[in-house]
């Protein structure tokens, strides 16, 4: 059982014990005659687990037991002064505002407890959707949109804007001469060359793992995507050289240039899309 389902369950038991001492004590009620007491001490008993909720167990803790010392006062009073006595019936207020206090704050804690784990698991998975774990890149998702906010600062300011596409010449035909242990060399050391062969305003991705697919996004023109392209490629092979793993392949980059046009693209996949299709052309290897 996961921490989270035992949390859960544990918040429904207090739940059920909470309701199941107010039950108790709504019918101890009925048996005493005392309305006044009975309302005074129901309200005080409710402002103690607004307490215990707000403001935790300590204080919640300390105002039951001054609670206590309260009714001790107030029955000695009445003994003294009105020669009457208070029904042993009304003990019960000793022990249900603390019992129901303390109920009350462990349901709201397993309940926190699990909002915590919700927020974190929602946290992981935005995470892990806009992060590739084993490159370290951005994935499809951060690619669009960052996309998007490349596209509008083109709008805005018209500055070029262009995509590189980057993958491996035949990599269907490569990948059955390769191990699991070469595949993941192959995606680091080709991860690995476009993050550090690209400028610190460029972003990298990874797009696609079964047919590995990078991008990258910058703010410049065809010429200058090209240049970096090409340097891609030289620091790649040199790499791929010095490779213990991977030196005995010949493994290729293909490389796909597009640039933002507003009249052709719509939207950042047609950007996207656009740059994966010119890989298509790129024969220089």
């Amino acid at each position: 059982m996961s921490d989270d389902q035992r949390s859960a369950i544990l918040a429904d038991v207090y739940l059920l014990l909470f309701l199941a001492l107010f039950s108790v004590t709504a019918i101890l009620m009925t048996l005493t005659a005392n309305l006044t007491l009975n309302t005074i001490y129901l309200g005080l008993t409710l402002v103690m687990i607004l307490m215990t909720y707000f403001f935790g167990a300590v204080t919640g803790l300390t105002a039951n037991l001054l609670f206590i010392f309260v009714q001790a006062v107030v029955m000695i009073y009445i003994n003294s002064t009105h020669h009457a006595e208070i029904p042993m019936i009304m003990i019960f207020w000793l022990v249900m505002p603390l019992l129901l206090s303390a109920t009350f704050y462990a349901m709201t804690r397993r309940l926190t407890l699990l909002q915590a784990s919700n927020a974190k698991l929602r946290g992981d998975i935005m995470k892990r959707g806009a992060f590739d774990e084993r490159t370290d890149l951005r994935t499809t998702v951060a690619y669009i949109q960052d996309a998007q906010v490349f596209i509008e600062t083109n709008r805005r300011f018209q500055l070029p804007v262009t995509t590189v596409i980057i993958r491996i010449r035949y990599f269907n035909e490569i990948k059955r001469m390769m191990n699991d242990q070469q595949f993941s060399d192959l995606l680091r050391l080709t991860s690995d060359t476009i993050a550090a062969t690209t400028r610190d305003n460029d972003i990298t991705y990874s797009l696609d793992q079964d047919n590995p697919t990078w991008a990258i996004l910058l703010f410049s023109d065809t010429p200058g995507a090209q240049i970096a392209a090409n340097r891609i490629k030289s620091a790649f092979e040199k790499r791929l050289n010095d490779s213990v793993s991977l030196s005995s392949l010949e493994i290729l980059l293909v490389v796909g240039i597009a640039s933002w046009d507003p009249d052709k693209m719509k939207s950042p996949y047609d950007f996207m899309n656009t740059g994966i299709k010119e890989t298509e052309y790129d024969v220089a290897g």
